[in-house]
Protein backbone atom coordinates (compact mmCIF):
# COMPACT_ATOMS: atom_id res chain seq x y z
CA UNK A 1 0.00 0.00 0.00
CA UNK A 2 1.49 3.61 -0.61
CA UNK A 3 -0.54 5.03 1.84
CA UNK A 4 -2.39 4.09 5.24
CA UNK A 5 -4.53 6.06 7.92
CA UNK A 6 -3.83 3.97 11.02
CA UNK A 7 -1.28 5.02 13.54
CA UNK A 8 0.43 1.97 13.79
CA UNK A 9 3.44 0.73 11.29
CA UNK A 10 6.38 -1.71 10.97
CA UNK A 11 9.58 -0.07 10.16
CA UNK A 12 11.84 -2.62 8.07
CA UNK A 13 15.50 -1.68 8.09
CA UNK A 14 16.63 -2.60 4.82
CA UNK A 15 20.00 -1.29 4.93
CA UNK A 16 19.93 -3.50 7.85
CA UNK A 17 18.84 -6.65 6.21
CA UNK A 18 21.86 -5.45 3.21
CA UNK A 19 24.25 -5.57 6.17
CA UNK A 20 23.53 -8.88 7.35
CA UNK A 21 23.56 -10.51 4.20
CA UNK A 22 27.10 -9.30 3.21
CA UNK A 23 28.05 -10.11 6.54
CA UNK A 24 27.05 -13.28 6.31
CA UNK A 25 28.68 -13.49 2.78
CA UNK A 26 32.17 -12.68 3.77
CA UNK A 27 31.63 -15.34 6.37
CA UNK A 28 31.13 -18.51 4.84
CA UNK A 29 33.07 -16.86 1.69
CA UNK A 30 32.49 -16.17 -1.44
CA UNK A 31 32.42 -19.67 -3.25
CA UNK A 32 29.57 -20.37 -0.91
CA UNK A 33 26.21 -19.23 -2.65
CA UNK A 34 23.40 -17.23 -0.04
CA UNK A 35 20.37 -18.75 -0.47
CA UNK A 36 18.09 -15.96 0.97
CA UNK A 37 14.77 -17.51 2.87
CA UNK A 38 12.19 -15.33 2.18
CA UNK A 39 8.97 -17.78 2.63
CA UNK A 40 6.12 -16.34 5.33
CA UNK A 41 6.53 -12.86 3.50
CA UNK A 42 9.71 -12.59 4.24
CA UNK A 43 9.01 -13.53 8.21
CA UNK A 44 6.55 -10.79 8.22
CA UNK A 45 9.11 -8.08 7.14
CA UNK A 46 7.92 -7.98 3.38
CA UNK A 47 8.56 -10.76 0.40
CA UNK A 48 9.54 -8.93 -2.47
CA UNK A 49 11.28 -5.74 -0.57
CA UNK A 50 13.61 -8.31 1.42
CA UNK A 51 14.23 -10.42 -1.79
CA UNK A 52 15.43 -7.71 -3.91
CA UNK A 53 17.72 -6.26 -1.23
CA UNK A 54 18.96 -9.39 -0.50
CA UNK A 55 19.56 -10.02 -3.69
CA UNK A 56 21.69 -6.39 -4.09
CA UNK A 57 23.26 -8.02 -1.15
CA UNK A 58 24.91 -10.58 -3.15
CA UNK A 59 22.29 -13.72 -2.26
CA UNK A 60 22.12 -15.71 -5.53
CA UNK A 61 18.83 -18.01 -5.29
CA UNK A 62 15.70 -17.24 -2.89
CA UNK A 63 13.94 -19.76 -1.05
CA UNK A 64 9.91 -19.70 0.07
CA UNK A 65 7.53 -22.64 1.02
CA UNK A 66 5.07 -22.78 -1.41
CA UNK A 67 4.36 -22.09 -5.05
CA UNK A 68 2.09 -19.39 -4.08
CA UNK A 69 4.75 -17.46 -2.35
CA UNK A 70 7.04 -18.32 -5.57
CA UNK A 71 4.82 -17.03 -8.18
CA UNK A 72 3.96 -13.90 -5.60
CA UNK A 73 7.44 -12.51 -6.30
CA UNK A 74 7.58 -13.17 -9.58
CA UNK A 75 4.69 -10.87 -10.07
CA UNK A 76 6.03 -8.25 -7.83
CA UNK A 77 8.87 -8.55 -10.82
CA UNK A 78 11.82 -10.75 -8.78
CA UNK A 79 13.57 -12.54 -11.97
CA UNK A 80 16.62 -14.72 -9.46
CA UNK A 81 15.93 -18.12 -9.30
CA UNK A 82 13.33 -19.43 -6.52
CA UNK A 83 13.21 -23.03 -4.97
CA UNK A 84 10.08 -24.02 -3.61
CA UNK A 85 11.26 -26.04 -0.12
CA UNK A 86 7.45 -27.32 0.68
CA UNK A 87 5.72 -29.81 -1.50
CA UNK A 88 3.84 -28.92 -4.71
CA UNK A 89 1.15 -30.54 -6.30
CA UNK A 90 1.34 -32.30 -9.54
CA UNK A 91 -0.86 -30.09 -11.12
CA UNK A 92 1.18 -27.10 -10.57
CA UNK A 93 4.13 -28.18 -12.63
CA UNK A 94 3.48 -26.84 -15.68
CA UNK A 95 3.04 -23.27 -13.80
CA UNK A 96 6.36 -23.69 -11.94
CA UNK A 97 8.09 -24.42 -15.29
CA UNK A 98 6.68 -21.33 -16.98
CA UNK A 99 7.56 -19.26 -14.28
CA UNK A 100 11.35 -20.64 -13.98
CA UNK A 101 10.63 -21.93 -10.41
CA UNK A 102 12.84 -24.70 -8.96
CA UNK A 103 10.61 -27.50 -6.81
CA UNK A 104 11.61 -29.80 -4.28
CA UNK A 105 11.28 -33.30 -4.62
CA UNK A 106 11.00 -36.34 -2.63
CA UNK A 107 8.81 -38.84 -3.82
CA UNK A 108 9.46 -41.47 -7.22
CA UNK A 109 5.50 -41.67 -7.02
CA UNK A 110 4.98 -37.58 -7.45
CA UNK A 111 8.27 -37.89 -10.70
CA UNK A 112 6.11 -41.00 -12.09
CA UNK A 113 2.77 -38.80 -11.84
CA UNK A 114 3.83 -35.86 -12.67
CA UNK A 115 5.66 -37.54 -15.96
CA UNK A 116 2.48 -38.52 -16.82
CA UNK A 117 0.61 -35.14 -16.95
CA UNK A 118 3.51 -33.20 -18.17
CA UNK A 119 3.87 -32.98 -21.37
CA UNK A 120 6.18 -29.62 -21.91
CA UNK A 121 10.02 -29.21 -23.76
CA UNK A 122 11.34 -26.74 -20.78
CA UNK A 123 12.94 -29.31 -18.41
CA UNK A 124 11.83 -28.78 -14.35
CA UNK A 125 14.29 -27.98 -12.75
CA UNK A 126 14.54 -30.08 -9.33
CA UNK A 127 15.99 -30.26 -5.96
CA UNK A 128 15.99 -33.43 -4.32
CA UNK A 129 15.65 -33.22 -0.13
CA UNK A 130 16.64 -36.08 1.99
CA UNK A 131 15.39 -36.17 5.42
CA UNK A 132 18.19 -37.14 7.60
CA UNK A 133 16.61 -37.02 10.88
CA UNK A 134 14.30 -33.72 10.80
CA UNK A 135 11.48 -35.89 10.14
CA UNK A 136 9.05 -33.67 8.03
CA UNK A 137 9.51 -33.94 4.22
CA UNK A 138 12.36 -36.05 2.23
CA UNK A 139 13.71 -39.66 0.98
CA UNK A 140 15.02 -41.05 4.36
CA UNK A 141 17.07 -44.56 2.72
CA UNK A 142 19.80 -44.38 0.18
CA UNK A 143 17.11 -46.99 -1.81
CA UNK A 144 14.53 -44.35 -2.04
CA UNK A 145 17.64 -41.42 -2.87
CA UNK A 146 18.94 -43.49 -5.25
CA UNK A 147 15.08 -44.35 -7.12
CA UNK A 148 14.27 -40.73 -7.12
CA UNK A 149 17.61 -39.78 -9.40
CA UNK A 150 17.47 -42.76 -11.68
CA UNK A 151 14.05 -41.75 -12.38
CA UNK A 152 15.42 -37.91 -12.78
CA UNK A 153 18.24 -39.51 -14.79
CA UNK A 154 16.35 -41.06 -17.70
CA UNK A 155 13.52 -38.63 -18.00
CA UNK A 156 14.60 -35.38 -19.77
CA UNK A 157 11.50 -33.42 -18.63
CA UNK A 158 13.08 -33.20 -15.22
CA UNK A 159 16.46 -31.05 -14.10
CA UNK A 160 17.89 -32.19 -11.14
CA UNK A 161 20.11 -29.32 -9.47
CA UNK A 162 20.17 -29.64 -6.29
CA UNK A 163 20.13 -31.88 -3.10
CA UNK A 164 19.82 -30.67 0.59
CA UNK A 165 18.71 -31.29 4.10
CA UNK A 166 17.79 -29.66 7.16
CA UNK A 167 19.40 -29.88 10.42
CA UNK A 168 17.32 -30.06 13.75
CA UNK A 169 19.53 -29.13 16.07
CA UNK A 170 21.66 -26.79 14.11
CA UNK A 171 21.38 -23.75 16.76
CA UNK A 172 21.84 -25.57 19.97
CA UNK A 173 24.87 -25.90 21.44
CA UNK A 174 25.13 -29.93 21.89
CA UNK A 175 26.12 -30.87 18.39
CA UNK A 176 25.83 -34.75 18.81
CA UNK A 177 22.69 -35.31 16.55
CA UNK A 178 23.92 -32.37 13.75
CA UNK A 179 27.15 -34.68 13.72
CA UNK A 180 24.45 -38.00 12.79
CA UNK A 181 23.25 -36.04 10.58
CA UNK A 182 25.39 -34.24 8.80
CA UNK A 183 27.21 -38.15 8.49
CA UNK A 184 23.81 -39.24 7.05
CA UNK A 185 23.88 -36.64 4.63
CA UNK A 186 27.37 -36.80 3.66
CA UNK A 187 26.74 -41.01 3.03
CA UNK A 188 23.94 -40.18 0.90
CA UNK A 189 25.10 -37.58 -1.02
CA UNK A 190 28.17 -39.46 -2.02
CA UNK A 191 25.78 -42.40 -3.56
CA UNK A 192 23.65 -39.64 -6.10
CA UNK A 193 26.75 -38.08 -7.08
CA UNK A 194 27.74 -41.30 -8.59
CA UNK A 195 24.96 -41.76 -10.21
CA UNK A 196 24.16 -37.81 -10.92
CA UNK A 197 26.35 -34.27 -11.02
CA UNK A 198 25.05 -31.78 -8.66
CA UNK A 199 25.73 -28.05 -8.73
CA UNK A 200 23.70 -26.89 -5.79
CA UNK A 201 24.64 -29.09 -2.52
CA UNK A 202 23.23 -27.14 0.87
CA UNK A 203 22.54 -28.42 4.33
CA UNK A 204 22.79 -25.36 6.58
CA UNK A 205 20.16 -23.12 7.99
CA UNK A 206 21.73 -19.85 9.44
CA UNK A 207 22.59 -21.14 12.80
CA UNK A 208 24.72 -23.51 10.60
CA UNK A 209 26.41 -21.08 8.79
CA UNK A 210 26.71 -19.23 11.95
CA UNK A 211 28.08 -22.37 13.64
CA UNK A 212 30.07 -24.62 11.44
CA UNK A 213 30.84 -22.58 8.35
CA UNK A 214 32.88 -24.82 6.93
CA UNK A 215 30.22 -27.77 6.18
CA UNK A 216 27.60 -26.05 4.62
CA UNK A 217 28.81 -27.22 0.98
CA UNK A 218 28.26 -24.67 -1.69
CA UNK A 219 25.31 -23.17 -0.95
CA UNK A 220 23.34 -21.91 2.43
CA UNK A 221 19.59 -20.92 2.94
CA UNK A 222 19.68 -17.92 5.34
CA UNK A 223 16.49 -16.81 6.94
CA UNK A 224 16.51 -15.68 10.43
CA UNK A 225 19.96 -14.07 11.03
CA UNK A 226 19.74 -12.12 7.64
CA UNK A 227 16.57 -10.70 9.58
CA UNK A 228 19.28 -9.21 12.55
CA UNK A 229 17.75 -12.59 14.70
CA UNK A 230 19.56 -14.92 16.46
CA UNK A 231 19.10 -18.23 15.37
CA UNK A 232 18.65 -19.30 19.86
CA UNK A 233 19.19 -17.57 22.51
CA UNK A 234 22.21 -19.90 23.19
CA UNK A 235 24.08 -18.71 20.38
CA UNK A 236 23.42 -15.23 21.31
CA UNK A 237 27.05 -15.47 23.33
CA UNK A 238 28.74 -17.07 20.13
CA UNK A 239 28.18 -15.21 17.69
CA UNK A 240 30.97 -14.28 15.35
CA UNK A 241 29.55 -11.47 14.10
CA UNK A 242 26.51 -8.64 15.31
CA UNK A 243 23.63 -8.98 13.47
CA UNK A 244 21.34 -5.70 12.63
CA UNK A 245 17.82 -6.73 13.84
CA UNK A 246 15.83 -5.35 10.91
CA UNK A 247 11.86 -5.15 12.56
CA UNK A 248 10.27 -2.37 14.57
CA UNK A 249 6.71 -2.28 15.55
CA UNK A 250 5.56 0.98 16.10
CA UNK A 251 1.92 3.06 17.34
CA UNK A 252 0.84 6.90 18.56
CA UNK A 253 -0.70 7.58 21.89
CA UNK A 254 -4.05 8.16 20.27
CA UNK A 255 -5.85 8.81 24.00
CA UNK A 256 -4.36 9.98 27.65
CA UNK A 257 -6.01 10.83 31.08
CA UNK A 258 -5.49 10.51 34.45
CA UNK A 259 -7.72 8.12 36.40
CA UNK A 260 -7.74 8.65 40.25
CA UNK A 261 -6.60 5.83 42.30
CA UNK A 262 -8.99 2.39 42.74
CA UNK A 263 -10.41 2.92 39.22
CA UNK A 264 -9.95 -0.47 36.95
CA UNK A 265 -8.70 -0.77 32.93
CA UNK A 266 -9.79 -2.73 30.16
CA UNK A 267 -11.87 -6.03 30.10
CA UNK A 268 -12.31 -8.03 33.16
CA UNK A 269 -10.93 -4.74 35.33
CA UNK A 270 -7.87 -7.05 35.75
CA UNK A 271 -5.77 -3.54 36.59
CA UNK A 272 -6.87 -1.01 38.82
CA UNK A 273 -4.83 1.90 39.65
CA UNK A 274 -2.52 1.70 43.07
CA UNK A 275 -2.82 5.89 43.32
CA UNK A 276 -2.95 8.55 40.69
CA UNK A 277 -2.42 7.38 37.22
CA UNK A 278 -1.61 8.85 33.52
CA UNK A 279 -2.85 6.09 31.27
CA UNK A 280 -2.46 6.15 27.31
CA UNK A 281 -4.47 4.56 24.70
CA UNK A 282 -2.56 2.85 22.01
CA UNK A 283 -4.31 1.77 18.83
CA UNK A 284 -3.13 -1.70 18.45
CA UNK A 285 -4.46 -5.27 19.62
CA UNK A 286 -4.59 -9.21 19.40
CA UNK A 287 -6.25 -8.66 16.12
CA UNK A 288 -3.18 -7.17 14.84
CA UNK A 289 -0.64 -10.58 16.42
CA UNK A 290 -0.08 -8.57 19.65
CA UNK A 291 -1.48 -11.34 21.68
CA UNK A 292 -3.43 -10.73 25.06
CA UNK A 293 -0.48 -12.88 26.71
CA UNK A 294 1.53 -9.78 26.50
CA UNK A 295 -0.20 -7.80 29.33
CA UNK A 296 2.25 -6.94 31.46
CA UNK A 297 4.80 -6.39 29.00
CA UNK A 298 6.63 -3.22 28.70
CA UNK A 299 6.58 -0.80 25.25
CA UNK A 300 8.74 2.14 25.22
CA UNK A 301 7.61 5.76 25.37
CA UNK A 302 9.56 8.92 25.29
CA UNK A 303 12.42 7.10 25.83
CA UNK A 304 10.91 5.20 28.52
CA UNK A 305 9.91 2.18 29.98
CA UNK A 306 6.02 1.88 30.42
CA UNK A 307 3.96 -1.47 31.33
CA UNK A 308 0.91 -2.59 29.37
CA UNK A 309 -2.02 -2.97 32.02
CA UNK A 310 -5.31 -4.37 31.62
CA UNK A 311 -6.10 -6.98 29.09
CA UNK A 312 -5.15 -5.92 25.33
CA UNK A 313 -8.47 -5.66 23.30
CA UNK A 314 -8.98 -6.40 19.54
CA UNK A 315 -7.68 -3.03 18.42
CA UNK A 316 -6.63 -1.40 21.70
CA UNK A 317 -4.16 -1.67 24.56
CA UNK A 318 -3.87 0.89 27.36
CA UNK A 319 -0.26 1.86 28.88
CA UNK A 320 0.78 2.97 32.22
CA UNK A 321 2.25 6.30 31.49
CA UNK A 322 5.70 7.65 33.51
CA UNK A 323 3.61 11.07 33.38
CA UNK A 324 1.23 13.66 30.81
CA UNK A 325 2.60 12.61 27.03
CA UNK A 326 0.57 14.86 24.30
CA UNK A 327 -1.43 12.33 22.14
CA UNK A 328 0.58 11.44 19.38
CA UNK A 329 3.85 10.48 20.76
CA UNK A 330 5.60 7.47 19.30
CA UNK A 331 5.12 4.19 21.18
CA UNK A 332 7.66 1.60 20.20
CA UNK A 333 6.46 -1.95 20.66
CA UNK A 334 9.47 -3.85 19.36
CA UNK A 335 12.63 -1.79 18.36
CA UNK A 336 14.50 1.34 19.75
CA UNK A 337 14.02 4.56 21.72
CA UNK A 338 17.46 6.75 23.06
CA UNK A 339 19.49 3.93 25.08
CA UNK A 340 16.38 1.16 25.41
CA UNK A 341 15.24 -1.58 23.17
CA UNK A 342 12.87 -4.07 22.82
CA UNK A 343 13.93 -6.85 20.83
CA UNK A 344 11.74 -9.59 18.94
CA UNK A 345 13.56 -11.92 21.55
CA UNK A 346 12.27 -9.87 24.50
CA UNK A 347 8.25 -10.21 23.28
CA UNK A 348 9.41 -14.24 22.53
CA UNK A 349 10.51 -14.62 26.02
CA UNK A 350 7.43 -13.14 27.33
CA UNK A 351 5.63 -15.68 25.36
CA UNK A 352 7.76 -18.48 25.55
CA UNK A 353 8.75 -19.10 22.19
CA UNK A 354 10.80 -18.23 19.37
CA UNK A 355 11.86 -15.02 18.12
CA UNK A 356 10.83 -16.50 14.61
CA UNK A 357 7.35 -16.29 15.76
CA UNK A 358 7.40 -12.57 16.89
CA UNK A 359 7.55 -11.08 13.27
CA UNK A 360 5.44 -13.68 12.17
CA UNK A 361 2.71 -12.90 13.72
CA UNK A 362 2.28 -9.43 13.37
CA UNK A 363 -0.87 -9.73 11.17
CA UNK A 364 -0.85 -8.16 7.44
CA UNK A 365 -3.50 -5.23 8.65
CA UNK A 366 -0.67 -3.40 10.16
CA UNK A 367 1.44 -1.55 7.22
CA UNK A 368 5.01 -2.30 6.70
CA UNK A 369 7.49 0.63 6.05
CA UNK A 370 10.88 0.03 4.28
CA UNK A 371 13.50 1.82 5.16
CA UNK A 372 16.76 2.40 3.02
CA UNK A 373 19.39 4.68 3.03
CA UNK A 374 17.86 7.00 5.84
CA UNK A 375 17.73 6.36 9.70
CA UNK A 376 14.88 4.89 11.59
CA UNK A 377 14.92 7.75 14.15
CA UNK A 378 15.10 10.19 11.43
CA UNK A 379 11.79 8.99 9.75
CA UNK A 380 9.96 8.72 13.20
CA UNK A 381 10.96 12.16 14.10
CA UNK A 382 9.43 12.94 10.77
CA UNK A 383 6.24 10.94 11.73
CA UNK A 384 5.72 12.69 14.92
CA UNK A 385 4.79 15.70 12.87
CA UNK A 386 3.72 14.27 9.09
CA UNK A 387 1.10 12.32 8.06
CA UNK A 388 2.45 8.66 7.48
CA UNK A 389 3.35 7.22 4.23
CA UNK A 390 5.31 4.54 3.27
Amino acid sequence: MSSFHRDTWVEVDLDGIYENVQALQRYVTEDVSIIAVVKANAYGHGDAQVAKVALEAGAKYLAVSFLDEAIALREQGIKAPILVLGASRVSDIGLAAKENITLTVFQKEWLEEAESVYKENQPIRLHLKLDTGMGRIGARTKKEAVEIVSYIKSCDRFSLEGVYTHFATADELQSTYIETQFERFSGLLKEIKQLHPISMIHCGNSATALRFPGRVFNAVRVGIAMYGLTPSPEMTPILPFPLSEAFSLCTKLVHVKKLDLGESVSYGATYTTKKEEWIGTVPVGYADGWTRKLQGMNVLVDGKLAPIVGRVCMDQFMIKLPYELPLGTVVTLIGKQGDLQISSNDIAEKLETINYEIPCMISYRVPRMFLRNKSIMEVRNYLQDKPILE
